[in-house]
């Protein structure tokens, strides 16, 4: 039977320099004194609660330094919350009595590769199966299968020291679930991967999950959430910002287009003349131009060029993003998912 995931007003602060992934998050004044490396928090996670249906597919979804990998932590036993509780399916993760029963149901490919660099590809997988208990002949053939789904039949016999990072990705992919986990941890899965490798990754996923398997992932990619995910949540600064399915998320901000139009200067009638025409949701000026979201895309810009005409503003460029995740970012936070 399938297993969901949910964790319930999750916080966690660093009173020390946090793990890479952690860096990025704001850093809050202790007391009242300056901030510096000596005197300071970092706000990880800022009471986060988040529900992963069983047999879903579900996604973190934000910039580098959000909370995504925390959160992961948490819920893996790898890292305590500061307050808050976190389940995977009837389990506790950080009920003592509970967490190796969780660590039975999960199986979890972290950021960055954490192979044993003195084992063969092969023994890599069945030292995993023989940590889970399972027996040799099923542990083997288990090893086999999975080689040959992530295509690593030729490298089976090598040292992972010399395997490129695609190569490593997908052999943490298949140690992962080597024991067959109920759930499924993946940590930016496709971070550096080159596209045909991304593909198979995303092709793998979605077979597993077939198998009535749940999955979080973390990504900053949205294509990939787009893609591969039924829902997702969008974590910024330490909270949760949206959460949906990506169609829901992109088609619900006013005005689902994005036109990104760069001009020297503009006076203030001419942006307030743009918000008059038909279609366009809002106005927002920045700085080299202005961005608008809008209703419709190409059909605008002869309106706007004859509106930009008659005030002597001249354009330099105009930039038209359909919806997407990203123009669901920028409107919430007014600043890039990548940055």
């Amino acid at each position: 039977m399938p297993i969901g995931i949910r964790v319930q007003d999750l916080r966690k602060v660093y009173h020390s320099p946090p793990p890479i992934a952690a860096r990025g998050a704001p850093l809050i004044p202790v007391g009242g004194k300056p901030r510096d490396k000596k005197n300071f928090e970092v706000v990880a996670l800022d009471g986060v609660s988040l529900e992963v249906q069983p047999g879903e597919i579900f996604g973190l979804l934000g910039p580098n330094g959000a909370g995504k990998s925390t959160t992961v932590g948490i819920l893996t036993t790898r890292s305590r919350p500061t307050s808050g509780q976190a389940w995977v399916g009837e389990y506790d993760v950080w009920n003592s009595g509970q967490q190796l029963k969780v660590k039975r149901l999960i199986g979890v490919v972290a950021q960055r590769p954490n192979l044993d660099y003195s084992l063969t590809a092969r023994e890599i997988l069945l030292f995993h199966g023989a940590y889970f208990g399972m027996g040799s002949a099923v542990c083997l053939k288990r090893a086999n299968e999975l080689l040959e789904q992530f295509k690593l039949g030729e490298h089976a016999d090598r040292m992972p020291l010399g395997f490129s990072g695609g190569l490593m990705q997908r052999l943490s992919i298949a140690r992962a679930m080597m024991h067959d986990p109920e759930v499924l941890f993946l940590d930016e899965p496709s971070a550096g991967l080159d596209p045909q490798t991304r593909l198979l990754l995303w092709e793998v996923v979605r077979e597993y999950n077939r198998r009535g398997k749940t999955i979080l992932l973390t990504t900053h990619n949205m294509d990939e959430a787009d893609e591969v995910c039924h829902r997702i949540a969008i974590i910024d600064h330490g909270r949760i910002i949206a959460m949906g399915n990506p169609k829901e998320l992109k088609t619900s901000i006013p005005g689902a287009y994005l036109l990104r139009l760069r001009f020297s200067s503009a006076p203030p009638e001419f942006l307030h003349g743009l918000e008059s025409l038909s279609g366009i949701r809002e106005v927002r000026a920045v700085d080299g131009g202005a961005d608008i979201y809008a209703d419709r895309g190409g059909a605008l810009i002869s309106e706007i060029v004859g509106m930009a005409t008659a005030s002597q503003v001249e354009i330099h460029d105009v930039n038209i993003l359909e919806p997407s995740l990203e123009n669901f970012f920028l409107h919430h936070t007014g600043r890039s998912l990548r940055e």
